[in-house]
């Protein structure tokens, strides 16, 4: 009790824009707990590559968490931002024990919130609503699909967190037609929901094949899904908030590889930086990483088995298999 009790009296005398005792801007990145199979959902891993891009960056500090959680929630009493790069749905680190209700502590002091790959969904009656308010919209099981595809983004919006980034085509498993705020439609057009505004940040079409599926998990396809087919979908998103917070949603991340793509990779940095009220640079967050840095600390995982057919998948791999 007197742990929580201090937290709550920290996070409640501390400054919307909180600082280091060093001056800086805090990002707390937690990363989820290992799951899927090698190369895939490679939370801890791709974060140590996010903290390494980010360490040169001025008036910044990363404080990277693993297992899904910080280790003690006093280290939110100074942050500015909170990311979340981990699995979903019931598991996800926010709606466990009592983190939603820390987390909406945080977002009424105007902390900024961000989520990643399968992190963006919740199930609507744990979170959703949270969801929709902090980040602007989430992922919804059966709602929205959650194919392998290779979108190419062509254009970007004027945006601190598009600044350098250069068209890129790459495949991942790309989740779109998220469960936004009515007043955002179907998040590919800048809105504003009272003093809430929304700009989509990565749009493109899918083909018919794509919306045609399988989807990774449920398989589908769903005729919504298919009856949108020529249309655009919106693949990241950023929102301000009336309480002076800022929030993204990023579907990628599935694939541990794709951290070494230089445009997919400054396109989260940016938005990280952006996320904790740090200035973005001109050209956004320049940075390298090589196919060495991508082979470390990847989580210890069993092989993959060898492939079955459809019929003789258990429906619990295909899941494992997917988000």
């Amino acid at each position: 009790m007197r742990r929580l009790s201090l937290f709550v009296f920290l996070v409640t005398t501390t400054l919307a824009s909180a600082v280091t005792p060093d001056g800086r801007q805090k990002l707390v990145l937690i990363a989820g707990k290992p799951s899927h199979p090698p190369g895939m959902h490679e939370f801890r891993a791709g974060s140590l590559l996010i903290e390494k891009c980010l360490k040169a960056v001025p008036g910044l500090v990363v404080d990277r968490h693993d297992m899904g959680w910080v280790t003690d929630e006093a280290t939110f009493a100074d942050a500015d931002a909170v990311v979340i790069y981990a699995d979903g749905g019931k598991g996800h680190p926010a709606v466990q024990g009592n983190h939603l209700e820390t987390l909406r502590g945080l977002m009424a002091r105007g902390v900024g919130y961000g989520c990643m790959h399968y992190g963006v969904e919740v199930v609507p009656e744990l979170g959703g609503k949270e969801f929709q308010s902090w980040l602007g919209g989430h992922y919804e099981n059966s709602y929205s699909c959650n194919p392998l595809w290779e979108p190419s983004f062509t254009t970007f919006p004027v945006h601190p967190i598009t600044r350098g980034v250069k068209p890129f085509k790459i495949e991942d498993e790309w989740y779109f037609n998220m469960r936004f705020r009515p007043a955002f439609g179907d998040g590919i057009a800048a809105a504003k929901d009272g003093d809430t505004s929304f700009v989509p940040i990565l749009v493109a079409a899918p083909s018919d094949a794509t919306r045609d599926g399988p989807y990774v998990y449920p398989k589908g396809p769903y005729p919504h899904i298919q009856a949108q087919k020529g249309e655009v979908e919106s693949m990241m998103w950023a929102v301000e908030r009336p309480d002076g917070g800022r929030g993204f949603g990023f579907t990628g991340g599935h694939f541990h590889k794709n951290w070494g793509n230089p445009e997919f990779r400054k396109t989260i940095l940016n938005a990280l930086l952006w996320v904790t009220k740090v200035e973005v640079p001109a050209d956004g967050v320049i940075s390298t990483v090589t196919d060495e840095e991508l082979a470390q600390n990847l989580d210890r995982k069993p092989a993959p088995k060898p492939k079955k057919t459809a019929m003789e998948t258990p429906k619990v791999f295909q899941r494992v298999a997917g988000r």
